[in-house]
């Protein structure tokens, strides 16, 4: 019995043993601050303990556009629109909570119902009161409840892999779920999922990274670096154990059918998360869509395909802006 106990005891100092050498702690958040928070970036209190950490760049006259990342993304994703935008807009995107810079939710509410009521409190720091509104992924999700809760607020649309609606009987889940990402996977995985807030290895991160994208050379290093340490921003870990634990939130058909603001939809054909046909679908339901489907591209066709996005992108702005301008 005795060669038992010392047994256990043995394997109990292993694991501890190796809890200590793989344990990967948060990042300090003045050097994350210092490191991805520099100008033009803005940290704004909206109430409730939050403070976002946002950048609004472009003409303070000019049309207004607010940009959502995606799970477990931040407002860096945008970059490449950003660039080819400002000149002509004014281009906001911030780091939703749980995410970034932005750090968690100190009531820890990562409902739907409070990534809106965010969105509202963005834009009224903001003094914006009618906008244009894009989001990646789960930022699409956002942007479309967004719209149905406050459609007087929303000029337009711009759902890019959005999620948000149902599951179309299929096995893909929104970009929370484990379809076709290991990351995604691990941290919904009971009990595995624990070590995550403590265990987290780069090397996970570059292979979810990889995973999502069909054009690799999107995961690169520097974006590798960049995911890793603002996941392991103080908070933001155990905000994504929250998230992931919470069942699947869709919009209903009747909810998104009634969102009647031009809307152009932008997908990746090889989205392993969010298939195409869930873009088809979102296209077909909503009264005023557009849908252009990307060959060769996944997750994210704002990073993958920056020329053929923007390609799009930009005739339909000024579209959508110039039937909005008053007229003389």
């Amino acid at each position: 019995m005795k060669w038992v106990w010392r047994g256990l005891l043995a394997l109990l100092g292993i694991l501890v043993i190796a809890f200590l050498v793989f344990r990967t702690p948060d990042t300090n958040a003045a050097e994350m601050r210092a490191k991805y928070g520099g100008q033009p970036s803005q940290f704004v209190d909206i109430g409730g303990g939050v403070t976002v950490h946002l950048r609004d760049e472009g003409p303070r006259d000019a049309p207004a556009i607010i940009l959502l990342h995606g799970s477990n993304a931040d407002l860096h994703t945008w970059e490449p629109w950003v660039a080819a935008l400002k000149d002509d807009y004014r281009v906001i995107r911030f780091d939703q909570v749980g995410h970034g810079l932005t750090g968690p939710d100190p009531a820890h509410d990562y409902s739907r119902a409070n990534y809106v009521a965010d969105i509202a409190e963005v834009a009224d720091a903001l003094g914006l009161d009618r906008f244009i509104l894009g989001g990646n992924s789960m930022g699409g999700k956002h942007a479309l409840a967004f719209a149905v809760a406050h459609p007087q607020r929303v000029a337009g649309l711009v759902l890019v892999d959005a999620s948000g609606g149902p599951m179309l009987n299929l096995d893909e889940k929104e970009d929370d779920s484990s379809s076709g990402n290991i990351g995604f996977a691990i941290a919904q995985t009971p009990g595995i999922n624990l070590l995550v807030e403590q265990i987290t290895p780069r090397s996970l991160i570059a292979q979810s990274l990889e995973q999502s994208v069909s054009v690799k050379s999107v995961a690169s290093e520097a974006a590798v670096d960049r995911y890793w340490e603002l996941l392991r921003y103080p908070g933001n870990r155990r905000a994504t154990l929250k998230r992931f634990s919470q069942a699947y939130d869709p919009l209903t058909e009747a909810e998104i059918a009634g969102v009647t603001v031009p809307t152009l939809i932008l997908w990746g054909d090889e989205d392993r998360l969010i298939p195409v046909e869930a873009g088809r679908w979102l296209d077909k339901v909503m009264p005023a869509s557009t849908l252009v489907v990307y060959p060769n591209i996944g997750h994210l066709p704002q990073e993958e395909a920056v020329e053929q996005t923007l390609g799009d992108l930009a005739p339909w702005l000024d579209a959508l802006t110039t039937e909005a301008a008053p007229t003389e």
